[in-house]
C-alpha cells in the first residue's frame, strides 16, 4: 500500500515538474542545447536504470532460489552477462521487433521539445493528453478492443477540451484580445504536439503488443527500448540531423545547464515511474495523478511564467482532467455512463 501512494506521488511531481523544467531548459537565454543529445542521454539515463533493476531482481531471485520466470534454455536464477546478453540478443528475443518503437519514440522525444518551446506550459500540458486519445485509437486498430460508451465519451470530451485550450481567446469575444498570446508559436507548437501524440500511441500500443506476445523481463525490454532508441538517435540525430551545429557549437554537452540535465532526469524518470505505478496502482489512480498534475503545472505557469488563465482554458482545462478521470474508471463502475457497449481486453 505505502509502494503504490509513493509511486503515485513521485508520477504527481514528475508530471508536474517535467513541462516546467524542460520550458526553463529550452527559454535559457544565449545559445540553445540540441534537443537530439538531450534525448539521447535520457535513454542512456534509462538504460543504466533499467540494467540495476534487472541485475537487482535476478540476485534477489538467486537468494532466494526463485526464477524470476522460467528460461528456455534453462538458466538458474541469478545474473550472469550470458544470460543477459541472451535475453537481449538470443534467438528468442525478437530484439528487432522493438526498433520501430524505438524510432518512434525518438521522434516523438524531440517533437517534445520543440512542442515545449513553442507553446507556454500549461498549454502544452492539458494539449499532451491527446495522447490519450491517439492511445486508444491504436488500441482499437491494432489490438482488436472493444471500447466502451463510457470511454468513448470521454474521448469526446477529451477532443473538445482540448479544442478550447487550443481556441484563440477572441475566438469567443467580440472583442480584440488586449494581451499578447501566451505561445511563441502556438501552430508550430501544436503541430508538434499532435504528431508527438499520435507517434506516442503508436509506440506505446506497438510495445505493449510485444510485452504482451513474450515472458521476457520489463526491464530487459526497457534496455532494448533505450539501446535501439540511442543507436539510431546519436546516428541519425545527433550526427547527421545536427553534425553541423554539433562541430560550430562546442560539442555534445554545449549550452547544456542545470535546467538541462533536471529536463533530461525527469524525461528518464518519467517512463520508469509509469512502469511502477502500473505494477503497483492501477489507471484510476494514475488518472488523478494526471489530472492532479495538470492543475499543478497549470498553477506554476501563473506565477512562473506570467500566464494568464482565461474563462475558455479554464473550461477546456477542466474537461480534459474529467475526461482523464472518466477514461481511467472501470467500465462496470456505477456513474453516468455505465452503459457498457463493449469490454475491453487486456
Amino acid at each position: 500500500m505505502q509502494l503504490k501512494w509513493i509511486s503515485l506521488l513521485i508520477l504527481v511531481v514528475q508530471n508536474s515538474m517535467l513541462v516546467i523544467v524542460m520550458k526553463y531548459a529550452r527559454n535559457q537565454p544565449g545559445h540553445s542545447f540540441l534537443s537530439s543529445t538531450a534525448v539521447v542521454m535520457s535513454e542512456v539515463f534509462k538504460l543504466l536504470v533499467s540494467s540495476i533493476i534487472y541485475y537487482r531482481d535476478e540476485q534477489s531471485a538467486r537468494a532466494s532460489h526463485t526464477p524470476v520466470r522460467a528460461h528456455p534454455l534453462g538458466f538458474p536464477p541469478g545474473f550472469s552477462l550470458r544470460k543477459f546478453w541472451h535475453e537481449l540478443f538470443g534467438p528468442e528475443s525478437q530484439w528487432y521487433k522493438l526498433t520501430v518503437p524505438a524510432v518512434l519514440y525518438f521522434v516523438q522525444n524531440n517533437l517534445q521539445y520543440v512542442a515545449v518551446g513553442a507553446l507556454d506550459a500549461a498549454t502544452f500540458q492539458v494539449t499532451y493528453q491527446m495522447k490519450i486519445l491517439t492511445t486508444a485509437l491504436c488500441s482499437v486498430l491494432m489490438l482488436n478492443r472493444t471500447l466502451s460508451s463510457q470511454k468513448w465519451i470521454s474521448l469526446v470530451l477529451l477532443t473538445v477540451g482540448i479544442a478550447l485550450v487550443q481556441l484563440p481567446p477572441e475566438t469567443f469575444s467580440s472583442a480584440p484580445s488586449k494581451s499578447q498570446s501566451h505561445s511563441s508559436d502556438p501552430g508550430k507548437g501544436l503541430i508538434a504536439v499532435t504528431v508527438a501524440c499520435v507517434l506516442s500511441g503508436l509506440a506505446g500500443v506497438y510495445f505493449e503488443k510485444i510485452l504482451k506476445g513474450s515472458t521476457a523481463s520489463l526491464w530487459v525490454r526497457n534496455v532494448q527500448l533505450s539501446l535501439f532508441t540511442i543507436i539510431p538517435g546519436y546516428l541519425f540525430g545527433v550526427l547527421f540531423m545536427d553534425g553541423q551545429k554539433l562541430r560550430d557549437g562546442g560539442g555534445f554537452f554545449q549550452a547544456y545547464t542545470i535546467w538541462t540535465w533536471g529536463a533530461i532526469a525527469t524525461q528518464a524518470l518519467g517512463g520508469l515511474v509509469v512502469a511502477v505505478v502500473v505494477k503497483y496502482a492501477d489507471n484510476i489512480l494514475k488518472g488523478f495523478a494526471t489530472s492532479i498534475s495538470i492543475i499543478l503545472s497549470s498553477l506554476a505557469s501563473v506565477y512562473l511564467f506570467a500566464f494568464q488563465m482565461t474563462p475558455q482554458f479554464f473550461g477546456g482545462a477542466g474537461m480534459v482532467i474529467y475526461a482523464t478521470y472518466l477514461y481511467g474508471l472501470p467500465d462496470d463502475a456505477k456513474g453516468p455512463y455505465n452503459k457498457v457497449a463493449g469490454s475491453e481486453r487486456r
